[in-house]
């Protein structure tokens, strides 16, 4: 099924077998939850019900056998938004079952340079996620849905998502060698 929605909240609860998000910005520190990442700075301890909206979506999905999976493109040093969202972000959103993989380009060319942020439901409906230059999110673009190529080729989005995906490792595996960094 296409979804004809342009809600993006909407798409969570619709999509049929996997949301991917390609995520490119080193600070998101003025979108989603800025009171949090204060928290994070002045070194508190990480609230009981943190992402707790987003835990529940997430487990929904996973829970009836979808998946969730992102990819974070990121050099070392991390930014000190990046430590946030990786040590408290992440950690927590895997207990609910979204997949995370770390695509670090420290000593290498960004194979994906200049792809913005966005999600890709089903392969087939990528939502452009768009922020202005303090990390602000400023809403998204519902891009059209593709219906798939009969040749088997990917389109656009779906080439991303697949070299992303190829070019990155398990965020575990990342973060235990690179976390403390």
């Amino acid at each position: 099924m296409i979804s004809a929605s342009n809600d993006l909240a909407a798409r969570f609860s619709t999509f049929e077998e996997e949301a991917f998000r390609l995520e490119t910005l080193d600070d998101y520190s003025n979108s989603g939850n800025p009171a949090a990442y204060q928290t994070f700075l002045a070194g508190e301890a990480k609230p009981a019900d943190y992402n707790a909206a987003w835990l529940d979506t997430v487990r929904r999905a996973t829970e009836s056998g979808k998946h969730m999976v992102r990819v974070h493109i990121l050099s070392r040093p991390l930014t000190p938004y990046l430590r946030y969202e990786l040590g408290w972000g992440y950690l927590t959103n895997m207990t609910a079952g979204e997949e995370f993989h770390i695509l670090d380009v420290t000593d290498r060319p960004n194979p994906l340079q200049g792809v913005p942020d966005f999600w890709l439901f089903d392969g087939r409906e990528p939502v452009i996620l768009n922020y202005d230059e303090n990390g602000a999110f400023t809403g998204p673009t519902f891009v059209p849905a593709v219906v798939p190529l009969p040749t088997g080729e990917e389109f656009e989005y779906a080439t991303y998502r697949s070299v992303a995906l190829a070019m990155s490792v398990p965020f575990t595996a990342w973060w235990e060698k690179h976390g403390t960094e």
